[in-house]
């Protein structure tokens, strides 16, 4: 099979997770055009010369399978519709791979959209951030007809390690909202604990030495607290209103199942005073570094930090 053959693949969208997706594409020889809004994302992200320019508009029928590595659901619309939009062009078969962090019910929406212009949408959760994106060792729990999953599965182990189909269209979406429910409350929990510690006397490096000799570890103790926290390298490669908006859309999705929750609306309580206090751009890492402020404004009932 020639390269030219090969390079059936694009990617849309190059910002810290999107770069190491294409970029491991364009090393297997896969990827035939990557795109993103911020013109310089392009050059930035290094790409052979065999990689196009591509804005989605120019995506046809040679681009079979296409990723999305955007923010959210509302990119992902604006490069489908409208006269240059993705779907305008003639490239039915075409299967779409959505790697947000969305709403199950807005990825619905886009999935229809995509299916009555002729293409297949696979909504897909993904985790292992952005060094994980770098390394093609992602996590990815797919959503989305079974027979397309397998169509697009040898692109998708050049990014991922492991890879999960967790059911019909959203279930990708809905499995990685909860993820990230359970990731970031115990990740806020942690930094409660160690800035406790700290407070008691205790030294942070010890502390997660014997957390993680015991049943307290956890990747947040075992990768977040020694690559980034007690390094004070504070460089998790993700904004605290990344955390925000992901938490935000779990406790949508708890209301809209009617099922009772207490530590995901605890944790946006917590991550939405962080925004509200201006650090929604900071690295997450840097939580760490005011949680005790963010408690003390919770106990009190403020919505920002004293």
């Amino acid at each position: 099979m020639t390269e030219t053959t090969l390079r059936n693949t694009a990617v849309i969208g190059l910002g810290q997770m999107g770069r190491g997706i294409a970029a491991n594409l364009d090393r297997a020889g896969l990827l035939a055009a990557a795109w993103d809004i911020d013109r310089a994302a392009f050059a930035r992200a290094g790409l052979s010369s065999a990689v196009a320019n591509s804005p989605p508009g120019a995506l046809d029928a040679r681009c079979a399978t296409v990723l999305f590595v955007v923010p959210s659901s509302r990119e992902i619309e604006a490069c489908l519709v409208g006269a240059v939009g993705l779907l305008a062009t003639d490239a039915r078969d075409q299967i779409l791979v959505d790697l947000t962090t969305s709403n199950p019910t807005d990825t619905a929406r886009l999935a229809e959209r995509a299916r009555a212009a002729g293409r297949t949408y696979v909504d897909g959760g993904m985790t292992g951030g952005a060094a994980g994106a770098d390394s093609g060792r992602l996590t990815l729990m797919l959503g989305g007809d079974a027979a397309a999953v397998e169509r697009c599965r040898p692109i998708l182990e050049r990014i991922a390690a492991k890879i999960f189909h967790v059911g019909g269209s959203g279930a990708g979406h809905t499995l990685k909202l909860i993820h990230n429910m359970i990731l970031h409350t115990g990740f806020l929990a942690t930094c409660e604990g160690c800035r406790l510690a700290e407070r008691a006397g205790l030294d942070l490096t010890t502390v997660i030495e014997v957390l993680n000799a015991g049943n307290a570890r956890s990747f947040v103790t075992e990768v977040r607290f020694p690559k980034h926290i007690v390094s004070q390298t504070f460089d998790g490669r993700s904004r605290v209103a990344n955390l925000a908006k992901d938490l935000g859309m779990a406790v949508d999705l708890a209301q809209a199942l009617g099922a009772p929750a207490i530590y995901g609306p605890l944790t946006a309580a917590l991550l939405d005073c962080a925004v509200r206090s201006g650090r929604a751009d900071d690295d997450f890492t840097r939580l760490y570094t005011i949680m005790d402020d963010l408690l003390t404004s919770h106990a009190a009932g403020r919505s920002t930090l004293p």
